[in-house]
């Protein structure tokens, strides 16, 4: 009997992931990551009521399950990059970051140890191994699909690898937990950034990088207020600008054009969104899955943030650099997210967007 270890995060997703692949027939162990430490103000570690779900649903299916802290690990190769990026005026995706410093690597050798031929998680999507290449292939349920966040594992990563909810869709999942009498059943989805959750990101963010106030200019070099910190606002954002009910001569809401990090200057433009839109992007490098194209040039589908349907784009491989070619202008491509690659249902790779081609 084979067996797999699957990352059981107290959801209804690893849940049933775990209940599926013990019904195939494989020796599970239930495998809970601890990746942020944190007390609530009550002084309760905010991940004990994770466990105790893990526990319960383990107990129910009755599987054996452990737990691992990864908190060192997770703040010196996530969190310090995503402070970084935020410091240099770009939005960083840490999730992603996640997938390939901690749930695909550490989390994997934490497996083996424990006896794995495989590991798995409750992602929604699917993979594919024919003769030693493993592909990263869409889920069923496109509305909850999730290669998006997977596109920087390696082949090494992925061999090995189970995604038991790749034909499922959310409310099959569901039903499945109801039906098998899951505690976690019921229990609402994560929302969010991994470590922040639904909290208020400004005041999590304040706590760990200061933020310096400066104005809010209009592109004519009009002041029309102040920001609370550069690092609190991204391309083509409307909301908490705080301009005071100011409008345009348009009548139209104010948005982010540009942030000027040298001057500490966040500028606002009214009216017309052309200015938000760009004709390409460049990357410095891409994770190809599972292998870099043998063509330097071909057309394919792209995401530039992971809520956005896929676009036609072309991808022009250059030395040292590439560049994306948007079959149609995109709006508010933005500096430390990732573009992510796609050829019909394959996810074919993604790197991190340098800058937007105007």
């Amino acid at each position: 009997m084979k067996t797999v270890v699957v990352g059981m995060s107290g959801g209804v997703d690893s849940s049933v992931a775990a209940l599926l692949l013990k019904e195939q027939g494989y020796n599970v162990i239930g495998l809970y990551m601890n990746n942020w430490e944190e007390t609530d103000a009550c002084g309760a570690c905010t991940g004990e009521e994770d466990f105790a779900d893990v526990r319960r649903v383990s107990n129910k299916l009755g599987i054996p399950y452990y737990s691992v802290n990864f908190a060192k690990e997770y703040m010196d190769r996530v969190f310090s990059y995503f402070l970084t990026e935020y410091s240099a005026g770009r939005t960083p995706n840490p999730d992603v970051l996640c997938n390939r410093e901690i749930k695909f690597k550490d989390f994997k050798e934490k497996a083996k140890e424990l006896g794995a031929d495989y590991i798995a998680t409750g992602h929604y999507c699917d993979i594919l191994h024919d003769k030693g290449v493993h592909y990263l292939l869409k889920a069923k349920d496109q509305s909850k699909d999730q290669t998006y966040f997977l596109n920087q594992l390696s082949q090494e990563q992925l061999d090995g690898v189970l995604f038991p909810l790749g034909k499922l869709d959310k409310t099959e999942v569901r039903k499945i937990a109801v039906a098998n009498g899951l505690a976690t059943a019921a229990k609402k989805d994560s929302t969010g950034i991994c470590f922040i959750g639904e909290r208020n990101f400004r005041n999590f963010l304040s706590k760990y990088l200061p933020a310096k106030k400066g104005d809010i200019i209009t592109t004519d070099g009009k002041k029309i207020g102040e920001h609370m910190g550069l690092m609190y606002y991204t391309l083509g954002q409307r909301r908490g600008l705080n301009i005071g009910g100011q409008k345009g001569d348009d009548g139209g809401r104010w948005f982010v054009i540009e942030k000027d990090l040298k001057n500490n200057i966040l500028y606002v433009a009214h009216g017309s969104e052309e200015k938000l839109y760009s004709k390409g992007l460049i990357m410095n490098k891409v994770n190809w899955i599972p292998f870099a194209p043998e063509i330097k040039e071909f057309k394919c589908t792209a995401k530039f943030r992971y809520r956005q349907p896929e676009q036609g784009c072309t991808v022009k491989i250059n030395d040292g650099f590439i560049q994306v070619d948007f079959d149609e202008k995109q709006r508010a491509i933005t500096e430390g997210q990732f573009a992510v690659f796609y050829q019909g249902d394959k996810c074919i790779g993604g790197g991190v967007i340098e800058k937007a081609i105007f």
